[in-house]
């Protein structure tokens, strides 16, 4: 069974892009265009691994992370965040909230693979 991916992103063409390239490598994409509706989607599907841009309008990325890891029914879920924020202290305050990785945009499309697959491998990456 392909592995559950969450992905929270505004912008259409980004959401398009990371959900056509985790469907190219056996992930099921569950595409979230308002971060509003994240963590109840997150409570609904309970996807293996959360994708959150951290520039949302009305509610930012940190904040989901933070709600979602005060989540006893998501805490456990790994988060990338993927953002055009790439200032000295953003890595570190984006993980200080909970992200398990950082990706910067413009993504690099193997980097953003490669955080991918480690968070969460395929069934056929893992054999």
């Amino acid at each position: 069974m392909a592995k559950r991916v969450l992905v929270v992103e505004d912008n259409e063409l980004n959401l398009k892009l990371f959900c056509d390239l985790l469907r190219a490598y056996d992930y099921a994409a569950e595409p979230v265009r308002d971060g509003r509706d994240a963590v109840a989607r997150a409570r609904e599907i309970v996807p293996d691994l959360i994708i959150m841009d951290i520039q949302l309008p009305h509610v930012t990325g940190i904040e989901l992370i933070g709600r979602m890891k005060g989540d006893p029914s998501l805490k456990h879920i790994p988060i990338m965040a993927v953002t055009a924020y790439a200032g000295r202290d953003d890595e570190e305050r984006i993980r200080s909230v909970g992200a398990n990785a950082y990706v910067t945009k413009p993504i690099a499309l193997a980097r953003f693979m490669e955080e991918v697959r480690g968070l969460v491998p395929t069934a056929a990456a893992q054999e």
